[in-house]
């Protein structure tokens, strides 16, 4: 008989000089941006509940631990076969190379003892966990930090590739700080999953249709359904809110005609915590967790706990707020959802904030919206409360703030509590008094002098996407303003087959520069800075290599109007961008060569267009469009 083993193991247990290859009919790795944010999140959040600053590793023993759920494994002629949990192992060995990388490049001793979670020797050979070939390559290259171009590879390596990057871009490392090596060590050690194994894939098989197709337990959704439906005893009233509710849950996890597993939970996750979270657990270690959390882990029993909060326990005010409420609220983050991935004009915030990587965007844009609010008015107030986060956001992204979710979601729960149900003018008006009040601006801060704002902001590993939504907004800002409309997606889309680069307008040749700088360190740290890169297509961007800007200009001037305005001829030809720099008293300016000087009246022109762009006037205008 065919022995079947379920096993609860750590991730440490699970990978550590094991291998796990896929048979060829497996789908492709398909993990979505989404789906790395919320592991992300989810993992930060339980950490942060338990670590201390000062904290020793070794008390990583009494923090509390994490549940991934369950894979399913087939051994056969020696390996592991994945029946369930592609998707999760994957995105683990991403994020354990991630950290390996991070913990090697601090000369963290943890890093010694992830390796063998990511590769094991056999017989002097490599291999790493994921035994896959096809996706050897890209692992490899990731493992040892080289390059990799994932240009005319499969979906799964491209997709793994992008994943990579969000992760470098989420500001992890940074926001764990000291705690870098705590929170290794709790991932491999207090995170963990089920592994069912069995020696036949017949039996495999048949796991998996069961724990995918029957007996599946009720979920929060299903619970909260059945308790707002309880007190409704006429039989007639009590089908039709069973309709609307069944009619909105479909909506919500019907993307493109496909099912997408627990849309509606995320959904009433972010509305709860936006109309009705009053409080959050301190930010101390083994506090206890309040409306925030709670709602995060069991909506279900934290609506019935505080039922007399929202109004509910009677069959009315229940079916109303199944018909009502949540018809309105479900129906207003659908629009959220969709104009987070297509570029919507009067919305555009709501993309920019998607694109930035806020991932409370979605529950404070319903904060302020009440069921009563029409159309037009719901529209206002999520172009103002997006575009007050776009501001607060890029005044931190150019200081060097962390903006992951550990780092400002308590600022968020008390961003809901203050425009909560507010009208449009009160909206208007307290987002703008946050703003005029915030320490942190373009400029840096006032209270944190070593913060340089935009003058400070420089490419490195972790601001790379930071640094090209700038400039892609700064492109596309000035390509609007001069009359070609706005191009902003297109600067984005990295899928495309010539996608837009990084330009450094300086190349790369400290010989060519050395009178001008005082070390080879200054000259990388004013070659980086944002007011000394451009945006151009891929191939453009390549074929200029380490030419002199005296050569680069005449290109340049072909290019998108930032970028030509480095040049004469956009000033002598483009009448509709000279009447731009004049309206807006923009001090362009082209160049015969681009020195010390150059850069530093270029950086006045960059800080003039961020200060034009993330003004805040920008509320008003959004209320009134």
């Amino acid at each position: 008989m065919s022995a079947i083993t379920p096993l609860y193991r750590s991730i440490q247990d699970l990978l550590q000089g094991r291998s796990f290859a896929i048979d060829e009919y497996q789908r492709e790795y398909k993990w979505e941006k989404k789906n790395i944010e919320d592991l992300l999140n989810d993992l930060q959040a339980k950490f942060f509940a338990h670590y201390q600053s000062g904290h020793e590793t070794n008390a990583v023993n009494d923090y509390g631990e994490y549940f991934l759920g369950s894979i399913i494994v087939s051994q056969r002629s020696g390996k592991n076969y994945l029946v369930d949990g592609q998707q999760r192992t994957t995105s683990l060995t991403l994020l354990l190379i991630y950290l390996y990388r991070a913990a090697n490049e601090k000369k963290l001793g943890v890093a010694a003892t992830m390796a063998p979670l990511i590769y094991s020797d056999d017989m002097g050979v490599a291999k790493f966990n994921l035994d896959i070939p096809e996706r050897l390559d890209i692992i490899r290259a990731l493992y040892e930090g080289k390059p990799f171009v994932p240009d005319d590879k499969d979906e799964s390596i491209q997709t793994m590739h992008a994943r990579y990057q969000e992760m470098e871009a989420s500001g992890l490392v940074e926001e764990l700080g000291d705690g870098l090596p705590h929170f290794i060590y709790w991932l491999m050690r207090k995170v963990g999953l089920i592994e069912i194994a069995t020696n036949n894939d017949a039996y495999a098989n048949v796991i998996f249709e069961s724990m995918n197709d029957r007996g599946k337990p009720l979920g929060p959704m299903d619970m909260l359904k059945a308790y707002l439906l309880a007190p409704i005893t006429d039989a007639a009233k009590r089908s039709e809110v069973n309709a609307a509710w069944r009619s909105q849950v479909l909506d919500l996890i019907t993307v493109n005609q496909e099912h997408q597993h627990d849309r509606d939970g995320e959904f009433m996750r972010d509305w709860l915590r936006a109309q009705y979270a009053e409080s959050i657990r301190e930010r101390v270690a083994n506090a206890t967790e309040k409306d925030w959390e709670l709602v995060g882990n069991m909506f279900h029993r934290w609506v019935r706990d505080n039922h007399a909060r929202l109004g509910l326990g009677k069959a009315d005010a229940n079916a109303g707020f199944v018909k009502d409420s949540f018809r309105f609220f479900s129906k207003t983050w659908l629009l959220i959802q969709q104009v987070s991935a297509t570029y919507t004009p009067g919305l555009e915030a709501i993309y920019y904030n998607a694109r930035n990587g806020l991932t409370l965007q979605n529950t404070v844009l319903l904060a302020p919206l009440v069921e009563a609010d029409d159309p037009q008015t719901v529209r206002r107030k999520l172009a103002v409360t997006a575009t007050y986060l776009d501001i607060w956001m890029m005044r931190r992204k150019v200081n060097y703030i962390r903006t992951g979710y550990s780092a400002i979601y308590y600022a968020m729960h008390l961003l809901n509590r203050k425009i909560r149900r507010k009208s449009l003018e009160e909206l208007v008006q307290l987002l703008r008094n946050e703003l005029v009040n915030d320490d942190v601006t373009m400029q840096g801060s006032a209270t944190q002098k070593w913060r340089k704002g935009l003058a400070g902001f420089g490419l490195n590993q972790h601001s790379k996407s930071y640094i090209y939504h700038l400039l892609a907004r700064v492109t596309a800002f000035t390509e609007l303003q001069s009359g070609r409309g706005d191009n902003f997606p297109s600067l984005m889309d990295r899928s495309t087959r010539n996608p837009y680069d990084i330009e450094h307008i300086f190349a790369d040749d400290f010989g060519k520069y050395a009178d001008m700088f005082s070390s080879e360190q200054e000259f990388e740290d004013v070659r980086d800075n944002v007011a000394s890169l451009l945006l151009l297509p891929q191939d453009v961007n390549r074929s200029l290599q380490a030419k002199p800007f005296t050569d680069k200009r005449t290109i340049y001037a072909q290019q998108n109007f930032y970028a030509a305005s480095l040049s004469e001829a956009i000033y002598e030809h483009q009448p509709k961008f000279r009447q731009f720099r004049e309206k807006h008293q923009l001090p362009f300016e082209a160049y015969a060569d681009f020195t010390r000087v150059e850069q530093g009246k270029r950086g006045t022109l960059l800080m003039a267009l961020a200060e034009a762009i993330w003004s805040p006037a920008r509320l008003e205008a959004a209320a009134n469009a």
